[in-house]
């Protein structure tokens, strides 16, 4: 009997998850909706009885050795979820300790979706060989997993490593955590479209950009426009690349990675987004740091890498 672990990626839409072997090789996965839930014991009682049905479906008997969860303001220490505002349950919920009534024996464990991604990026992606890094999660916002001598930083509560979090203008724009002027307002898929909009106010150039609301805008359309030589979307990426690149900078300091991965769906833009960033950092960069460390795109680009990202934090709590 082949040993398995569960691995879940828990989104403000979706809750996605598989079943994954030492590999990487995810088995079967599936998703519920996240949003649809508005209580909470109700989404895990189904939530349950979802995976139960895809384990059902495997045919061979497998053996389920762990859970691990990717979860947005997950708390390792504490397995818990705590004031997620993307997510429907405020306050603190106690997942971890919800889930083992499903699962009393196994081990389960639960970290910030991108401490995740990191730990998926270190077991199966391009850190394989790497002991200090840094994976930025660029998507609805920015998220970080930072990486020290092969252990992720945790800090003493559980919430160390929000780069998102630190301040790029003093009392510059709103950001969801209800802070002002965050790296998360200018640089992920919202800020860049907010970007646009400012640089659209401002700028008399045609684009074809200004036919497209903020609402139906995505980030894809901002590349794709850059890519055909639209000025705003090509001024838009430079921005965003170099506020990323002087926070990176920042960053480095504090830890000296060997290399930063970029990853999500505005990392997609490629050269667009990493040539200014890259740019931008090394001018920043403490001289002593100056062409020391890697700019690279994830390699988990598939589809399941938030499963193996939450499955990779299962195998690792295995190992110890």
């Amino acid at each position: 009997m082949t040993d398995y672990v569960i691995g879940i990626d828990i989104g403000g839409t979706f809750t996605k998850y598989g079943i994954v072997d030492k590999d990487g090789h995810c088995l079967k996965e599936n998703f519920i909706s996240t949003d649809k839930y508005t209580d909470f014991d109700v989404y895990l009682e189904n939530l349950n009885t979802e995976i139960e049905e895809t384990i059902s479906t495997l045919g061979n008997p497998v053996a389920i050795k762990a859970i691990g969860i990717g979860a947005p303001n997950g708390n390792y220490y504490r397995g818990t979820i705590e004031n997620a505002p993307n997510l429907n349950w405020k306050g603190t919920i106690q997942f971890v300790e919800k889930l083992r009534e499903y699962y009393p024996v196994i081990p389960i464990v639960l970290t910030n979706d991108a401490n995740a991604a990191a730990l998926g990026e270190m077991i199966y992606g391009g850190a394989k060989n790497m002991k200090n890094f840094i994976v930025i999660t660029l998507g609805t916002g920015l998220g970080s997993g930072i990486v020290v001598d092969g252990n992720l930083v945790y800090g003493h509560d559980g919430f160390a490593g929000e780069l998102g979090h630190m301040n790029v203008k003093h009392r510059g724009r709103d950001c969801g955590c209800g802070k002002k002027g965050c790296l998360e307002a200018y640089v992920s898929a919202t800020g860049i479209k907010r970007t646009v909009f400012k640089i659209m106010t401002e700028r008399v150039i045609e684009s074809e950009l200004r036919n497209i609301s903020f609402e139906d805008l995505t980030s894809k359309m901002i590349s794709e426009a850059a890519k055909k030589g639209d000025q705003i979307a090509i001024e838009a990426f430079e921005l965003t690349g170099r506020i990323l690149g002087v926070k990176l900078a920042d960053a480095i300091t504090c830890t000296s990675p060997e290399a930063i991965f970029l990853f999500g769906g505005l990392a997609k833009a490629g050269d667009l987004l990493l040539n200014p960033t890259k740019q931008y950092m090394e001018k920043n960069l403490f001289p002593v740091y100056r062409g020391k460390v890697k700019l690279l795109l994830s390699d988990l680009t598939e589809t399941n890498a938030a499963i193996l990202g939450a499955s990779a934090l299962a195998w690792k709590e295995l190992q110890k």
